[in-house]
């Protein structure tokens, strides 16, 4: 479990660079990237679908403020790879391709070069009809319900987006911590889109 004095809260969804310099003009708020002697040592190679994201988290913990924000998830190459299992078009290696990112993403989880952050937001648009299955409201939200929120931002300007996601922080809720990794990817292999979250896990 992650000790560090500071809320650290993984934004995704509807982001953009002026939302995130938005937040980032806000007290007690930090928004962390990946350091620049990082980026730097990556030079032109392809990051893979965990790296940006554990770099961005251990930028993260070396910082101190209430909360601190970080918009690459080490879990995204997961996500885009459950998700895409979901599409129309998907193929029958979507499964096997899933699988690919879920073991180097585990195998770095235990080599110990990222933690999960305290929570998951998600910024999503108001109207979601017919949106494509997310893995952050679906399997992660079912499994671990408070360490997963969402905020409905409206067409606005970047301040106002800021202020409406800064309320839904101000307002999180305790509740258990994630799980080992291996049973959270455990619990996302057997959630299927369109279950309702309350029926998959408990707090």
């Amino acid at each position: 479990m992650r000790r560090e004095s500071a809320t650290v809260v993984s934004l995704t969804g509807e982001t953009t660079a002026s939302l995130l310099a938005a937040l980032g003009r806000s007290g007690n708020v930090f928004v962390a990237r990946a350091a620049p002697d990082e980026q730097v040592e990556a030079g032109d190679r392809t990051l893979s679908g965990w790296e940006r994201g554990a770099r961005a988290m251990r930028e993260a913990a070396r910082r101190r403020s209430m909360f601190v924000i970080v918009p690459d998830d080490p879990l995204a190459g997961v996500a885009a790879a459950w998700s895409a299992m979901w599409e129309p078009a998907a193929g029958p290696g979507a499964p096997q391709a899933f699988e690919a990112r879920a073991a180097e993403t585990l195998a770095a989880w235990r080599d110990e070069q990222f933690e999960l952050p305290d929570y998951y937001l998600m910024a999503a648009p108001a109207q979601r009809d017919g949106a494509a299955p997310d893995f952050y409201l679906g399997p992660l939200r079912a499994v671990r319900p408070r360490r997963v929120a969402v905020a409905a931002v409206a067409p606005a300007d970047a301040a106002a987006q800021a202020a409406l996601l800064l309320d839904t922080m101000r307002s999180l809720e305790h509740g258990p911590w994630w799980p080992p990794l291996d049973e959270l990817l455990d619990a996302v292999r057997h959630f299927y889109a369109g279950a309702l979250a309350e029926s998959v896990g408990t707090e």
